[in-house]
């Protein structure tokens, strides 16, 4: 099943604070919160945002939220989610990057459902990956992790294809492990990125995650993002992934650049 919602680009929030040391900030409109693979809107409209902080030492903090939507059966109407972060994010002199944090994942409505999740991540030129671990997912006494890998590909002007693939794993899925899986292209004019894609589960019907409705939703769908410059510590930015593709094919030169603010400032001269 496809769903499609053309929703409008939002402004971005944005500011850089000190020097050596960074805010900002993003919001985001979707046509569907989805998360590893499974809709968490009822395949709804979800507005986002989020603030992060980070300084030259690597170390980071900041919140995201989304409204969510679990359903007219869900008895806590848990209408708000505000993942909190924190961590440290580096790379080595070889280009290889790294970061590795925690998230603690609350609900304002429903406190029951709050759930902490420590992360590492690598990612190198266009290839990245992570693993994710909870030891109490979604406030329910069992374990659960989290792998994924995925690609971000440069092309024509201003164009990224994606794709990806996470596996979903541990005692709280039982016998309800899945993959999901996404490919898509984003496209980044200014300040803005937008995005579509399509997102997808191996969960076949009958099983215990799978469902065919709007809650939690498994199903193949088309996603549509319009967002800002995305987070620290969330996701790698393009410019980034286009700088360290330049170096690895030895074009070090003019291509020194630390933030994004930077090379808006080269543009201006």
């Amino acid at each position: 099943m496809q769903n499609v919602r053309v929703l409008a680009a939002l402004g971005m929030l944005g500011f850089v604070g000190a020097a050596n040391a960074e805010v900002s900030a993003t919001v985001t409109a979707t046509n569907d919160y989805i998360f590893r693979g499974i809709s968490q809107s009822a395949e709804d409209p979800a507005l986002q945002a989020s603030v992060d902080y980070g300084n030259e030492s690597g170390w980071y903090v900041g919140a995201w939220g989304s409204n969510v939507d679990f359903g007219p059966d869900d008895p806590a109407d848990a209408g708000i989610e505000i993942d909190l972060y924190t961590g440290f994010a580096g790379e080595t002199a070889a280009g290889m990057g790294w970061d590795v944090g925690i998230t603690y994942y609350a609900y304002p409505d429903e406190s029951d459902y709050n759930y902490p999740e420590i992360y590492g991540k690598l990612s190198y030129g266009i290839f990245s990956g992570g693993l994710f671990y909870s030891n109490d997912w979604v406030n329910q006494g069992e374990d659960a992790m989290y792998l994924n890998a995925g690609v971000s590909v440069p092309f024509a002007d201003s164009f990224t294809f994606n794709a990806g693939a996470g596996y979903s794993f541990g005692d709280a899925f039982d016998d309800t492990e899945y993959m999901d899986y996404s490919i898509g292209v984003g496209y980044t004019l200014n300040q803005f990125e937008l995005g579509l894609s399509w997102i997808d589960t191996d969960l076949d019907e009958g099983e215990a995650l799978f469902s065919d409705s709007d809650v939690f939703n498994s199903e193949g769908r088309v996603v549509k993002i319009n967002k800002a410059v995305d987070s620290p510590g969330d996701a790698r930015q393009d410019w980034r992934i286009v700088q360290d593709v330049a170096r690895a094919l030895g074009r070090e030169r003019g291509f020194t650049f630390d933030s994004a603010g930077e090379i808006f400032d080269e543009l201006r001269i």
